[in-house]
């Protein structure tokens, strides 16, 4: 029996001190419960996505210096490691993305990625070259067929691509398939995870091992989840999500064998609204850490959007390092302080009231001569969100954190919001969360008990920038525009395809007009952590001033 280690592990991008030391430890706790091997996850030694860094030589060789020194520990055991390798023909990319086969001391085979997805978050073909020469891994007397990512996932491209890596390496009679992966979440990936290994598992009559990533890198959350699968596609082994980990499972004559129970609950919960909850706050927990900062703040306003960013902040980085600044108007209902300072005593977080009134008035004297005889609009409800921004700023600058930016993928999509005023922040926590969905997870999080003041989740949605202003003043009502949302953005559906699915022309027109204009905007916006198929940001490329006639 090959006795297999799962090393699923948190990498950062360019921490090559740190990577190492992680994928070093976990080669120790192998050798120490008698593994043979050791699977690690895409480009492990350097972080996924690397990007540009890898057009950089020093950080490419760094790449290879780490390998040297993983090889190092590798005596007694097999390691299959994550890494680019160079491309010594003339023609082509600098680099493959590969798997290094590491025993013995030393790289013994170097199996390179075939599939480049250039697609959505994907931009591999950028820094890649392709794999054409496909040969199976022997080791221990047992064939492997190793992968990589994308190369398991060409069932699902409509013949993107012109070569079937596991096409050609069936063709050796492998005994087990090995992939190894950096694949980003969105709330329904395990689904089409698992639909995809089964067909693979079922086509070439073999078990798989999966190691995926886990961790955030910025907008990229990345939930882990690495399968031992059966030849049938079954699921033998599956590792926690959104967290490291490590387990064990046995090979034998082509079959995969369970040996060690799971310590604890490993299957996510079939709620996509659970989901976006646990990789929200894997993303904010990971971008702080990461880039080194503790300290979070945001503007608590007494609705559900800010509400729900305090809440995944305390859980993603504790309650002594979130502070929130409640900052009222003229315009600010007692009912939205009220809830507000609910929600600071629930959470039991650091707050301060600074009334912005005073502030206000002062602008607008300011403006008085330029603005006379005009009547109020606009620009006087954008001053008050701006000296929110600034406010929100100065207290970012003198303390050293970061603020949270509350706005929703609903709200981004149509421009409801004031640039360099509450689309301020370092990180978009529900970008990528319609506003429909920001209730959803308002009641998930009182499922137990009330977090979040009730109040805050039933009250109509307003900025409260004017007298009795509510979002329906300006927008369709929520449940209408995230239905034509979600067919624009995810299904990529056109106004003649919506109006036929029943929504109003005019509507469909106002709204998807909304969504382009905008998008100058969201270019300017903080990186959104992604939690859906189609995220704003670099999976989405739409050009600033292009013009798109609907109907």
């Amino acid at each position: 029996m090959l006795k297999i280690a799962l090393a699923q592990v948190n990498f950062q991008v360019g921490n090559f001190e740190n990577n190492v030391a992680k994928i070093i430890e976990r080669i120790s706790n192998a050798k120490q419960n008698k593994a043979d091997l050791i699977v690690f996850s895409e480009l492990a030694v350097c972080g996924y996505p690397a990007r540009d860094f890898l057009t950089y030589q020093h950080f490419v060789t760094q790449c290879y210096k780490a390998i040297e020194l993983i090889a190092t520990h590798c005596q007694g055991i097999c390691a299959i490691v994550g890494a680019p390798s160079p491309n010594t023909v003339v023609v082509g990319k600098n680099l493959y993305n590969s798997a290094y086969v590491v025993y013995d001391g030393k790289v013994q085979n170097v199996v390179n990625k075939c599939l480049l997805p250039t697609y959505d978050v994907f931009d591999e073909y950028r820094y890649f070259e392709s794999n054409t020469d496909f040969n199976c891994i022997n080791y221990k007397g047992v064939k492997i067929a190793l992968t990589v990512c994308e190369d398991l996932w060409d069932v699902d491209t409509d013949k993107l691509y012109k070569y079937s890596p596991m096409d050609e390496l069936a063709k050796q009679q492998p005994d087990v398939m090995i992939n190894i992966a950096a694949s980003p979440f969105d709330y329904q990936h395990r689904e089409d995870r698992l639909r995809v290994f089964k067909f693979n598992c079922q086509k070439y009559n073999l078990p798989l091992v999966y190691v995926n990533q886990v961790g955030a890198q910025t907008e990229l959350i990345f939930d882990g989840g690495s399968l031992a699968l059966d030849s049938n596609g079954d699921i033998v082994q599956e590792l926690n999500y959104f967290t490291e980990d490590l387990l064990y499972i046995g090979l034998n004559n082509k079959s995969l064998e369970r040996l060690e129970i799971q310590p604890y609950a490993v299957v996510p919960s079939n709620s996509k609204i659970a989901r976006i909850h646990d990789a929200l706050i894997l993303g904010i927990r990971d971008y702080f850490e990461k880039l080194g900062f503790t300290k979070a703040i945001l503007g608590l306003s007494g609705g559900i959007d800010s509400a729900l960013v305090a809440v995944l902040a305390v859980r993603a980085l504790g309650n002594n390092n979130v502070k929130v600044l409640l900052l009222p108007s003229e315009f600010s209902s007692e009912h939205s302080i009220n809830d507000a300072l609910a929600l600071v005593k629930t959470l039991n977080i650091e707050h301060e009231i600074v009334n912005i009134e005073q502030a206000n008035n002062a602008v607008e004297a300011t403006l008085a001569n330029a603005f006379s005889s005009l009547p109020f609009n606009v620009a006087e409800e954008n001053i008050q969100a701006r000296l929110r921004g600034l406010l929100l700023m100065a207290h970012t600058n003198k303390f050293g954190s970061v603020l949270l930016n509350t706005t929703n993928k609903s709200e981004a999509a149509v421009g409801y919001g004031t640039l360099y005023g509450d689309m301020c922040g370092g990180l978009a926590v529900l970008g990528d969360v319609y506003k429909t969905e920001c209730y959803e997870l308002a009641h998930y999080i009182n499922k137990d008990t009330e977090v979040i003041p009730t109040n805050s989740i039933v009250k109509p949605p307003s900025a409260e920038l004017r007298p009795n202003q509510k979002d329906s003043d300006s927008l369709p009502d929520y449940d209408i525009l995230d239905a034509v949302l979600r067919g624009y953005i995810e299904q990529r559906l056109s106004a003649a395809e919506l109006i036929d699915k029943g929504f109003d022309a005019a509507l469909v027109n106002r709204v998807l007009t909304m969504v382009n204009r905008n998008e100058y905007k969201r270019f300017q916006m903080a990186p959104v952590l992604r939690v859906s198929p189609k995220a704003f940001g670099i999976g989405r490329r739409m050009p600033l001033e292009g013009k798109y006639t609907y109907l």
